[in-house]
């Protein structure tokens, strides 16, 4: 295997550079895709999967949260290119189902493709990158599948330097609108190749909310008891795409692209939203959207914004993926070693989501972080959400999550 040694001619451009800094560019990234891009209707409904159960994981009943299972799945992704053996086995049934590390890249190449291709008055800002610590040995494959399929922008680092967490954070920050500053706290300074995902969506509403119309502090009544206080947006009576059955209430509100829209779902009276969840896999979401109707309805929606970050080690371990953090099973032989030849391990894998959602539209922002080291029913009049409910905005063609949450607080 043809492996890719970045030792003294990247010190050497390291030195040229603003030595400070930490970081210096391979190469220019958003090369043409190497892996064909190609839908699967079962990797979009193992997405789903793999978003939902993200989220179950990531959640804590009585407080909000937010992720997005297409930032998280890109990242890893982009990893699983460099596992083999039982790592890549795991890699393939948390984030493909049934499907290979094959189908898993055209089909990630086809969302990259399609969505850098929405029109409209829609921004869905995709990007990739990775970091690599001079004198890692990485296998020139796995570098070119995630600048090619994933289009990566590739750079070297000297993660002893804090330069280089510095310029990964700018990267996050750029690549996110400026909403997500200050990503990384802190990185292993044993680390020796870095892998990130960047998503910022911002769309306006087909149809917005009058600001006039908004109810200002209204109860909302979370699970656990006692009242809090939101703004209600209105939609003053209209039609909408309402989702009703005997589990649930829900709307899709579409962005001006026709494409996407954002999701909100509240489980009927009485029932929990974490006996909610656990209902609805892949394909029970994409039957959800598919199958919401055009009803006449007032609806009432909290305007609110949030931000949730954390580790997804814990998450990822509880939904199989567990070899490639355990340094004596990892196998990412296919993406190299240290450099000291030592096999490498993901050592931390962060993640980050933000939202903003009022009367003109809404604002969504996403960053993961992989390091890797060494060793229905009938419409109501009124359609009210003011308890615990499920949101997310999501692809009303190929029925996947781009961003999924729980608001539960007010």
């Amino acid at each position: 295997m043809k492996r890719t040694l970045l030792s003294l001619a990247l010190t050497m451009a390291l030195l040229l550079s603003a030595c400070s800094a930490g970081v210096t560019a391979l190469q220019p990234g958003r090369a043409a895709p190497e892996a064909p891009a190609r839908r699967d209707a079962a990797l979009d409904t193992a997405l789903g999967d793999f978003g939902l159960e993200l989220l179950r994981q990531t959640r804590t009943a009585g407080e909000n949260t937010f992720v997005s299972p297409l930032s998280a799945a890109l990242c890893l992704s982009m990893a699983a290119n460099g596992a083999a053996g039982g790592t890549l086995a795991q890699f393939e049934a948390v984030l493909a189902g049934d499907g290979s590390l094959e189908t898993l890249n055209a089909n990630c190449a086809s969302l990259l493709s399609e969505y850098a291709a929405l029109e409209g008055e829609t921004t869905l800002s995709i990007a990739d990158g990775l970091w690599l610590d001079e004198g890692a040995q990485v296998e020139d494959a796995f570098l070119s599948r995630c600048t090619g399929t994933y289009q990566a922008d590739a750079f070297a680092a000297d993660f002893s330097n804090p330069g280089t967490r510095k310029q990964i954070n700018a990267w996050i920050e750029r690549n996110t609108g400026g909403h997500i500053q200050n990503a990384l706290k802190e990185i292993d300074s044993a680390t020796v190749l870095a892998l990130a995902n960047a998503v910022y969506f911002e769309g306006k509403w087909a149809e917005e909310f009058d600001p006039d119309d908004t109810w200002e502090a209204r109860p909302f009544y979370p699970e656990g008891g006692g009242e809090a206080t939101v703004d209600l947006m209105s939609s003053g009576g209209r039609e909408d795409r309402y989702i009703g059955t005997d589990a649930e209430q829900g709307v899709l509100l579409p962005y001006r692209d026709g494409r996407l829209a954002f999701l909100a779902l509240m489980p009927s009276q009485g029932t929990p939203l974490g006996e909610y969840l656990d209902t609805l896999d892949g394909a029970a979401l994409a039957g959800l959207i598919a199958g919401a109707g055009t009803e006449y309805f007032t609806l009432r929606l909290p305007k609110f914004e949030m931000m949730w970050s954390g580790s997804l080690v814990g998450a990822l371990q509880a939904m199989g993926l567990t070899d490639a953090f355990d340094p004596d099973a990892a196998d990412f032989a296919p993406m190299g070693r240290d450099a000291h030849g030592n096999p490498l391990y993901i050592s931390a894998v962060e993640h980050g989501a933000g939202i903003e959602v009022d009367e003109q539209g809404t604002r969504a922002f996403s960053f993961t972080f992989i390091g890797m080291s060494g060793a229905g029913a009938a419409p109501p009049e009124e359609l009210v959400f003011d308890r615990p409910f499920v949101y997310g905005i999501v692809d009303l063609e190929r029925g996947v999550p781009l961003f999924l949450g729980t608001f539960e607080t007010g």
